[in-house]
């Protein structure tokens, strides 16, 4: 076991009432987190919530408020996306952070599609290709691409130049993730030069154990690889240390993950959806059962998942204790 990357996940949530204070502080979290050495910083894009709906938008900011952290979305559902305008956004984001930005992407149908209507679509759903084709349709625009023949160019007020996607972020496409929860977008994955991203929800298509199925996305994606460069995978994990946390605090922890254990003693849904435990407990206990993680030794990143609506000082505790007790313990030095 030896990682050597380590990051955390953050949901971005904010009060109705009050979403700047809420976005200001996930901000600060990130410029903590640098601080404290973490090799990544994300933030997950949810649509009609009260959470980051704009990725790009708030990674702009985080742009320039850390100067080394690696900034990621988690995931962006290119079913809200156009593929062009999206390439645009990110790859003037990539250059705001001298590239330093990671993309995790999902394809599939938008999840509100039917209850947004004509708000969204401008033409009937069942025309559009949801597909992981748009996804490879979003790395076609970042790739290194001049459009049209030799003869076609763009003339304006700025110049006469040959058409490409601007700006252009070197190096970009090697930093797109997909997020895989079946076989099939592992192996997707894999076979278009995707970095994997593992988080604690898949589908159970051969197996009622989580981390057996998980086993399966990692071995999957490994020998789906065509691409000379080997792709990072990064596991994602919920991790909660009670160390340096008070005693009312302890309490609150420890409800919150024994409401989330009925979800993990068997599939749920027609889909079979599987859910990882929650890690708990002290950092001894915490760190006892990630060695008996049979995923972790097959990657070199870790990334930890932080809960909704838990106080900055809770988020700020939970990664104190995991950049200075339990990630050294794993093999991980500080940036």
């Amino acid at each position: 076991m030896s990682i050597r990357r380590l990051a955390f996940l953050t949901p971005g949530n904010y009060a109705e009432e009050d979403p700047l204070a809420g976005l200001e502080a996930a901000l600060k979290l990130f410029a903590f987190g640098e601080k404290l050495g973490f090799d990544g910083a994300w933030v997950r894009q949810r649509h009609l919530e009260r959470g980051v709906s704009s990725a790009t938008t708030f990674l702009a900011a985080a742009t320039q408020r850390t100067r080394r952290i690696e900034l990621g979305a988690a995931v962006i559902q290119m079913g809200y996306e156009n593929p062009f305008r999206l390439a645009e956004d990110l790859a003037t984001v990539d250059v705001l952070s001298r590239g330093r930005l990671q993309v995790g992407l999902s394809a599939g149908a938008p999840l509100h599609g039917a209850l947004l209507g004509n708000r969204f679509h401008d033409a009937a759903p069942h025309t559009v290709d949801y597909t992981h084709k748009r996804v490879g349709r979003l790395k076609a625009n970042l790739e290194d691409t001049l459009l049209g023949d030799a003869q076609t160019f763009v003339e304006s007020a700025g110049g006469r130049v040959r058409a490409r996607v601007q700006p252009h972020a070197p190096g970009l496409v090697e930093r797109l993730w997909y997020g895989g929860g079946s076989l099939r977008s592992a192996e997707w994955a894999g076979r278009n030069g995707f970095n994997l991203l593992l988080g604690n929800v898949l589908s159970g298509e051969t197996t009622d154990d989580f981390l057996n199925a998980q086993l399966g996305l990692v071995e999957r994606y490994r020998l789906s690889e065509t691409d000379v460069r080997r792709g990072r995978i990064a596991l994602g994990r919920v991790i909660v240390p009670l160390d340096s946390a008070d005693a009312a605090t302890r309490k609150r922890y420890r409800a919150f993950a024994a409401g989330r254990v009925e979800r993990t003693l068997a599939p749920q849904g027609e889909r079979r959806t599987l859910f990882a435990n929650d890690l708990v407990g002290t950092s001894d206990e915490i760190l006892e059962r990630l060695r008996q993680d049979p995923v972790l030794p097959q990657v070199e990143e870790l990334r930890v998942e932080l809960p909704y609506n838990f106080s900055t000082d809770e988020y700020e505790q939970i990664l104190t204790d995991l950049a200075g007790r339990i990630a050294p313990e794993l093999g991980w030095r500080a940036s």
